[in-house]
């Protein structure tokens, strides 16, 4: 079973400076585990991001990884009030007869 992440936060500072950090970031998880990641901006609050990574296989290597590159990055320090990660799986088929 995959799972899907969605990390949201707003962020602090600079917004070139956090986009910057953050694509690098991304890169890096892309090469590190194959999972390649969007960068989305909430409509009504552009301060309110989202990161968004469909289909990881490994969840527990891929969390390490994530973890590794938001530290390498400083990805913590982009975010006031921290970044928050939600888990999503699939819920099967959606067959009526299911």
């Amino acid at each position: 079973m995959t799972t899907s992440y969605y990390v949201w936060y707003r962020i602090a500072g600079d917004a070139c400076e956090a986009r910057s950090a953050v694509t690098a970031m991304m890169l890096d998880l892309a090469e590190d585990c194959g999972v390649v990641g969007r960068l989305m901006k909430r409509a009504d609050d552009p301060s309110t991001w989202m990161e968004i990574y469909e289909s990881v296989d490994d969840a527990t290597g891929f969390e390490r990884a994530l973890a590794e590159a938001i530290a390498r990055h400083g990805a913590d320090a982009l975010a006031t009030g921290g970044r928050h990660v939600e888990r999503f799986v699939g819920c099967g088929s959606l067959d009526a007869d299911a």
